[in-house]
Order: structure tokens, then sequence, then C-alpha cells
């Protein structure tokens, strides 16, 4: 059996099991989790509203991460700050021995300006790459971190009846560092989150915009695409612009390898396996009208979600990219950096916790199978260490039209505080549920 047929099958079944009956891995604790978080909807909502009016770009959440230790103390968990620059780690420990699971949450904001016309809509400025601009929770991350202090919250109220230890993971920069810094959860990983004591699985949850409150979306495998960043330097000779017989122009070649590269999608790609997108975002060169520059450098994104069609993908690049420049006389240079690799979920996990999703949710049929997002997730590099589930929360005020609700990264993305008692109960239940599984 191919990949491609192995998958089908297991997402079949994983279906399957999603339309049966809930059978709540421990009924008793996950009703208690359940009554717990509804009691948290006020506090996880104004910790929220607080932390999406004093937003901070990656790296610098200082102020997020001070709100956090304090409230991880406040619970009596161990807490260790200054994880790879601003992150928090807080260890929770059970009543009895058992394994060690781990949820996390991002905490970082976007350069966006919001234009919400909220009460607590963020008016935060700061310079980013030369430019002054607006800061702004436009992703969510703020609900993803109040919802994970109400899932600490929870947790140490039935610590006495969990086998185990619990890690809350509060991660920084999951949109990416300053040019020349490291961070987020790669430099997490790379300095031990995982370790000390060593985590056994991994949660997490993301609010999503477009989907009604209430509802929980998953998809086992490949979840979320892997992310690289392309650069190509076309390198050719320079001449006035009135002249150009006497140049190898790099603006026409690097067009040219634009859209050479897109033939890389329709053409040389098997689109029915998986998804997949080549991007370029910036086109630099040139400095005046009629001066043909000597250099254009072009910058992009790459999408997959296998390695395979990853690997494939970059190789194409590269020769197209090459091959036209050749053709005109010219150079290029690429150079390809992997951002986040490819968020899988578990498929064993997957399978294991499905009921654990249809108790939080309620019932069965608010636990949805999607499609591949080609977005991307550095939460893949902790499931590239440990099996990991992630899994998206919906924060679209129901029967809304997810075509007319603000998208993800954009100034007018907002959330239906409603929807965040979910992934409180979410959190909790999945953490809980894993520890006190029989083997």
């Amino acid at each position: 059996m191919n990949q491609r047929y192995f998958f089908l099958a297991a997402a079949g079944l994983l279906t399957a099991l999603a339309a049966a009956p809930a059978t709540a891995q421990n009924a008793a604790l996950d009703a208690r989790i359940a009554k717990l978080a509804a009691a948290e909807e006020a506090k996880v909502i104004a910790w929220r509203r607080d932390l999406h009016e004093h937003p901070e770009l990656g790296n610098q959440e200082t102020r997020t991460a001070g709100i956090i230790a304090a409230h991880l103390k406040s619970l009596g968990l161990e807490v260790q700050t200054g994880v790879a620059r601003t992150g928090v780690v807080g260890i929770l420990k059970g009543g009895k021995p058992g394994p060690v699971v781990a949820l996390r949450a991002d905490m970082d904001a976007l350069p966006v300006t919001e234009k919400n016309e909220l009460p607590f809509a963020s008016k935060a400025r700061t310079q980013y790459n030369g430019q002054e601009v607006g800061v702004m929770h436009a992703c969510g991350h703020d609900t993803h971190v109040a919802m994970l202090m109400g899932a600490a919250e929870v947790l140490s109220q039935v610590k006495k009846d969990l086998p185990g230890t619990i890690k809350f993971i509060f991660q920084p920069a999951e949109e990416g560092s300053l040019p020349g810094e490291e961070g987020g959860a790669k430099l997490m990983v790379k300095q031990g989150v995982l370790d000390n004591p060593k985590v056994d699985a991994i949660f997490g949850v993301h609010i999503n915009a477009q989907t009604e409150v209430g509802t929980l979306k998953y998809r086992p495998g490949g979840e979320m695409a892997s992310s690289d960043v392309f650069t190509i330097k076309v390198k050719g000779k320079s001449a006035h612009g009135a002249y150009p017989w006497l140049s190898v122009d790099p603006v026409v070649t690097a067009s040219q390898i634009v859209l050479g590269l897109q033939t890389i999608i329709s053409r040389q790609t098997l689109l029915t396996e998986d998804a997949a997108v080549i991007t370029v975002g910036m086109i630099h060169g040139g400095v005046r009208n009629n001066i043909i520059p000597d250099q254009v450098e072009l910058t992009g994104t790459i999408r997959t979600l296998n390695k395979d069609m990853q690997r494939k993908i970059w190789e194409d690049i590269r020769r197209t990219a090459t091959g036209i420049a050749a053709s005109a006389g010219a150079t290029a240079e690429v150079d390809i950096v992997n951002y986040a690799p490819v968020t899988y979920n578990d498929l064993k996990l997957t399978d294991k916790m499905l009921p654990s999703l249809r108790t939080a949710a309620g019932s069965a049929d608010k636990v949805v199978l999607q499609k591949a997002v080609t977005g991307a997730e550095d939460f893949a590099f902790f499931q590239e260490k440990v099996p990991g589930l992630f899994v998206f929360v919906g924060g679209m005020t129901k029967g809304t039209d997810p075509a007319t609700t603000g998208p993800h990264h954009t100034p007018g993305f907002r959330i239906d505080e409603s929807g965040l008692t979910l992934g409180v109960t979410t959190l909790a239940t999945l953490a809980a549920d894993y520890l006190t599984a029989k083997k």
C-alpha cells in the first residue's frame, strides 16, 4: 500500500471513529474540567483583551511573559523564564507518577495596524524592518496565551487526580524573528524544552476566524505545510536604459524566472497528491528609471505538505532559475532555507485522542476532519521530536459567512470570544485524558 492510499485508509478509519458515540477515557474528570473551564470564561476573556491591547512582536514579549509567569507562580507551578529569550515554561506535577505531556501556546503579535472598532483595540506602534508600523494580535496568539493560562488554572485544581506531569510551554516568535535572530519553537527545542522532564506527547490549538464557535477541526498526518524561504540573486550586466543591447538585463531575466517558477506548480508538481505553493513576495533591483542594474534579487516562500515534494520543488527551483538565467547570458544564485517543517499530526496519537476531542466539543459532529492548510506553524519543530496533535478551535460567530470575516494576518482580523472556553476545555481535556489513559 503506497503512502497516499495508507493515508486515505487511515483518514477513513479516523472519520468513522469520530462519528462513533463519545467514550470519554475518564468521564468524571472530564466533566469536572468542563465545569471548571466554563467558570474561567470571564477571566480568560479579560486576559485576552489585556494582551490584545498590549501586543508585542517576536522575541520582545517581555510584558506578556511577565503576566504569564506571575499567573503560573500563583498556581504553585515550577516556573522557568527567559527560555528562548522571552519564553515561559510552567511545570505541574500530578498526584501520582506517570507520563509527561506538554501544552503549547504562542505569544507574539504581528506588524499590522489594527482597524477594528474595539475598546481594547491595539494602538501600539514600533519600528520593523526600518519602517514605523502598528502592532496587532492579528493571528489570535493573544487568545492562545489566555486559553493556556486558563487550562493551567483548571488543571492545577485537579492535579491530585493526574498521574504524571504537565509542561505548559509559552513560546515566543512563532511568526519569526528579526533578520539575524534565532527564535521560536526551533530555539526552544534546541535549548531542551522537551527534556527535564522528557515530554512524551505535545498538544496545541489555534483559534480560527473562519470556523464557527463550538467547532474543532483536525487532520491526521500533514495538516499544515512546511514553509521555506528562497532568495534568487540574478546577476547580469549594467547599461544605460536607452541602450539595452549593451546589457545583460537582470530585470527581464528575473521577470522570466518569476513566470518560470509558476510552471513548477502548474506543470511539474503532482497536485492530486498534495497542494503546493511557490510565491515571489519581493523583487529588489535598480535605483533609477533609465539605468539597467547589474543585479536583481527575488525573495519568496515555498509551501509543501510532504518531504518528497519539498525536496523535488527545491531542485526544480534551482534548475529553473539557473537555466533561465543562463539562456539570457546571466547567472542566478539560489539560496533556500527551511523556516518550519510540515505540521504533522501523529496518526496513532490523533486516533487515541479523538474521543477526548469529542468530549471537549460536546458531540461528534462538532469535531470536523478538515483539508490540509498551506499556512505553516513552527509547532512542527516540537512534532519532529515527540508525537504531537495540533487542533483548530472555532472563533467565528455562529451563522456568519466565513467569506465576510477578517482573515488572519489582516487589520480586520477579529475573534468571537465565546469560543475561548472550548479552547481551554480542549487543552485541559487532552492533557488529563492522555495522562489517565490505560496504556
